[in-house]
């Protein structure tokens, strides 16, 4: 007979099931316990470069908190690079290297330049507050 039919048999007549132990399964092992480490260092380190990708070229919206924003840059060099940051209303040219980074000018913000853009994803809050709001003006909530 096979295991599960005496396990039906036994389920049946409320009989506990003696398996043999060569058909019982092995509990984990060391090798699943490596696979299972592995596994959790592999997606850390992806957060890891993730998070390092993101920094490394200012993907993050809004990550001056509106106070400081790259206005353009060019690579003038192999890691040598101008670049025009605005601080509250004002022009910053600053040359950026890999060892420092130099204020090689400053200038008032000018008339014709182009607003600072709005963030096309909202912010964490904003979004939470828009979900709250909507669940309080759905009736019968």
């Amino acid at each position: 007979m096979s295991l599960w039919f005496r396990r039906l048999i036994a389920c049946i007549a409320f009989q506990p099931v003696v398996a043999h132990a060569a058909t019982a399964p092995a509990g984990p092992g060391l090798a699943d316990f490596g696979q299972t480490l592995f596994a959790l260092l592999v997606v850390l380190g992806l957060i890891v470069l993730g998070a390092w990708f993101l920094r490394r070229f200012s993907l993050l919206p809004n990550a001056g908190g509106g106070r400081l924003r790259v206005v353009s840059g060019v690579l003038v060099g192999g890691k040598e690079r101008v670049v025009i940051v605005e601080v509250e209303g004002s022009w910053l040219v600053l040359g950026v290297t890999s060892q420092s980074i130099n204020l090689l000018h400053t200038l008032p913000r000018p008339d014709d330049a182009p607003p600072a853009p709005i963030p096309a994803v909202p912010a964490f809050a904003e979004k939470l507050a828009q979900i709250i709001k909507k669940q309080r003006e759905r009736p019968g909530a």
